[in-house]
């Protein structure tokens, strides 16, 4: 017998803080993290560099990103491949952006990229 399906629910973008960002791991399977990032003003950019892919969509609001050395504006709907070591900064956010990541696995761990990317 296969296990029941998993449910959730998305918060929305009004519950972000008001200051900084929270993120809610919502699922964690091999090879891959899902979590909802929350943005609020940002004091100051966050910058990250990290050893794994990671996919992120924009839900709600607005960001403006530093990917690579060039500048983004991302808003609802759009969405982002930053490959693992890409060195990527969130300058500023809307507060109430709400965004969806995925985290996949670091290179040698099984992950794979789809075709031509």
């Amino acid at each position: 017998m296969a296990p029941p399906p998993l449910r959730g629910r998305l918060e929305p973008g009004a519950a972000a803080p008001a200051e900084g960002e929270r993120f809610t791991p919502l699922l964690e399977l091999p090879g891959a993290t899902i979590e909802q990032i929350l943005s609020g003003a940002l004091a100051e950019p966050a910058s990250f560099e990290q050893a794994h892919d990671e996919w992120v969509a924009v839900l709600e609001g607005r960001a403006r990103m530093l990917v690579d050395g060039a500048e983004l504006e991302l808003e609802a709907g759009d969405w982002l491949l930053l490959p693992a070591g890409c060195p990527h900064s969130v300058l500023e956010t809307q507060p109430g952006t709400s965004w969806l990541a995925v985290h996949l696995a670091e290179r040698g761990e099984g992950a794979s990229r789809a075709p031509g990317v």
